[in-house]
């Protein structure tokens, strides 16, 4: 049996505390917590994980095997870059890269290096999520046809600044939550060929929030009709998944199939975030680090390659283009699609 890495996290925000908790569960507790000097957030997510709190980038890769980034999006880049030039394995939260231009850099950099790259696209280890994905591809509703995604919560709150509202920092809506449907999308119905998309914000610029739709064409001719929503009250986090085949219908309403709706505490305890949750199921969090873990050791193939991370990326991509022009923006087949 390999032997256990030594997990560290950057990011002591409430996405790293759930990594932890994650990587814990899943057999590999983290052992070194990068924090900025003077971080409250930092040294107590060390602290509850059993980890070391270090504030060096060099001491702190110098302990670790795996580094997992929970930072925000804009940072994502540099930070990759700066791990898988160091060697360490790189798990990233999802989105892979602020940009198109960037992921590809990371993704074509990684496999240069030999260093693995794995993007926390989470959906897919979604118990509900990954029995649909199954039954597709078992043949039991012939062949999907139409998709209907949804994703619904409040904007995401953060003490001080809250760079999820700054687009450049974020991408917004569409780049940070409609980001795991459009993966979804595409791991089920097949590569994306063309993006239509529309939102609150570019409809009224100024708003405070955003809503967002998107309709996409898949190369097989399939059709995905998308929504993701910063506009609702806190308490609130809505999934929906309809996948219409040629000969059947799956549906999955977090509503009418989650016993209860949690809201979680993020570490600070200062602002509250809400994540879909089943109770009796267990956490899609623990499956992903379950899974990077025997991908790591070479037991397994991903469940999500950074290729497909890149994909997502350019179909977000093409969304926010899409709502910058108002016309639908088309995507180049990706190799192997017709």
């Amino acid at each position: 049996m390999p032997p256990v890495p030594r997990i560290g996290v950057v990011g002591s925000g409430f996405m790293g505390g759930v990594h932890a908790d994650a990587w814990r569960a899943a057999g590999a507790p983290v052992t070194s917590v990068l924090t900025r000097p003077g971080s409250d957030t930092g040294p107590e997510l060390a602290r509850r994980s059993g980890a070391t709190a270090v504030t060096d980038w060099d001491g702190f890769l110098a302990g670790v095997d795996v580094v997992d980034l929970c930072t925000p999006t804009h940072l994502h880049s540099e930070q990759v870059l700066r791990v898988a030039e160091a060697g360490k394995a790189v798990v990233v939260e999802k989105p892979l890269a602020r940009t198109a231009a960037q992921a590809a850099e990371l993704v074509a950099t990684c496999e240069r290096l030999g260093v693995p790259l794995l993007v926390g696209h989470v959906l897919r280890f979604n118990p509900e999520y990954a029995r649909a994905k199954q039954v597709v591809d078992r043949g039991e509703i012939g062949t999907p046809a139409v998709l209907r995604l949804a994703r619904n919560r409040s904007l995401p709150e953060k003490p001080g600044d809250n760079w999820f509202t700054d687009d450049e920092k974020s991408g917004g809506v569409i780049l940070d939550l409609m980001i795991h449907d459009l993966d979804y999308a595409r791991w089920i119905a097949g590569p994306i060929t063309s993006v239509y998309a529309k939102s609150v914000r570019t409809s009224r610029p100024g708003t405070d929030v955003d809503h967002a739709v998107a309709l996409l064409t898949h190369a097989d001719g399939a059709i995905t009709h998308l929504e993701a929503s910063w506009a609702h009250p806190p308490s609130v986090f809505h999934t929906y998944l309809e996948i219409a085949g040629t000969t059947g219908l799956l549906q999955a309403d977090s509503d009418r199939t989650t016993a209860f709706r949690p809201a979680l505490l993020d570490p600070s305890g200062e602002s509250q975030l809400s994540l879909p949750s089943n109770p009796v199921a267990q956490s899609p969090f623990e499956l992903q680090m379950r899974s990077f873990l025997a991908v790591l050791a070479g037991s397994a193939q991903p469940l999500v390659s950074a290729r497909d991370a890149l994909a997502a990326v350019q179909a977000a991509e093409a969304a926010v283009e899409s709502l910058r022009t108002g016309l639908p923006v088309q995507l180049p087949l990706e190799e192997g699609s017709r």
